[in-house]
């Protein structure tokens, strides 16, 4: 069940914030630590939209996708929370599906959609197993995910990648991020597995789970590698028209390294640089063929 899943507590807890008080902009100066790392008595649910708006805007533009007509396009968003990201989705696409593990965030979501996006181009999707999509196979034209897999296990965040292309269409957009392992991992891995246990007991976990250092240490649950997520592209059949990974301009070494065989699907496997990225980050951004 999820909720016995150590690194989903943080959503939990927040998720209980959240449904305790009316104002929005309460919400998001109580549930700061989980959602935008930003905690502070002057935080409102706008400035919480704003900045979502650029990231969307400026990772849209650099995916290639101003190149189409997304008006006319559906994109499913896992991982949405309260909606930071999906109020400027609903500006940009024709439909847009939230998706998340929590209900309490979807309510919100909506929330925050009606006040400062297009409400009437939202659904939503509550993923209650962590993993699966409630939606049909070839569904919607494009699936977007920020910040999220590296939140939950690493079977699921392979299983919502593999989700992922199930539900795109044919000619249909993947773009996921992931966090991969980096120097500072030698601290934090183990030091993230001891907050994470700490979540868990009854009298100090409540109050730890609200805390934002304690949250960044034990939220990053998992590093994917890009061949297991490779593998699963493999393992799914489905034609390929473009692969190309993004990472931090300052990485050292390929995310492509120890990899050989570099065409998937028809498509051979292309490795950019994306100066935004975090140093810690990476990016899926699939093409999918006929």
């Amino acid at each position: 069940m999820v909720r016995r899943r150590s690194q989903l507590i943080p959503w939990r807890v927040a998720g209980g914030v959240a449904d305790e008080h009316a104002n929005a902009d309460q919400v998001v100066r109580e549930t700061g630590w989980v959602f935008n790392n930003e905690t502070g008595a002057a935080l409102t649910l706008e400035d919480f939209v704003m900045s979502g708006n650029k990231e969307v805007n400026a990772y849209l533009r650099v995916f290639g996708m101003n190149e189409m007509n997304l008006e006319e396009l559906s994109v499913l968003e896992i991982g949405s929370g309260i909606g930071r990201m999906t109020s400027r989705l609903t500006h940009r696409f024709g439909t847009v599906i939230a998706a998340d593990v929590d209900a309490t965030f979807l309510e919100r979501c909506r929330e925050t959609v009606a006040k400062h996006g297009v409400i009437n181009r939202l659904r939503t999707a509550h993923v209650t197993d962590g993993h699966s999509v409630p939606l049909a196979d070839n569904s919607v034209d494009a699936v977007f995910s920020y910040i999220t897999l590296q939140h939950c296990s690493n079977a699921d965040a392979l299983s919502l990648t593999k989700e992922s292309l199930r539900v795109a269409k044919p000619h249909g957009v993947v773009m996921l991020n992931y966090r991969t392992w980096v120097l500072a991992d030698i601290f934090l891995q183990p030091t993230g597995a001891l907050v994470r246990a700490l979540w868990k007991t009854k009298v100090f976990g409540p109050w730890l789970a609200k805390q934002r250092v304690a949250t960044r240490l034990g939220w990053q649950a998992n590093r994917v590698s890009t061949s297991d997520v490779l593998d699963v592209i493999r393992h799914s059949g489905r034609p390929c028209n473009e692969i190309v990974l993004f990472h931090h301009p300052h990485r050292r070494r390929s995310l492509l390294a120890g990899i050989t065989d570099r065409v998937i699907g028809g498509s051979g496997i292309q490795e950019r640089v994306l100066p935004r990225a975090n140093k810690s980050h990476w990016w899926l951004i699939l093409r999918l063929g006929e």
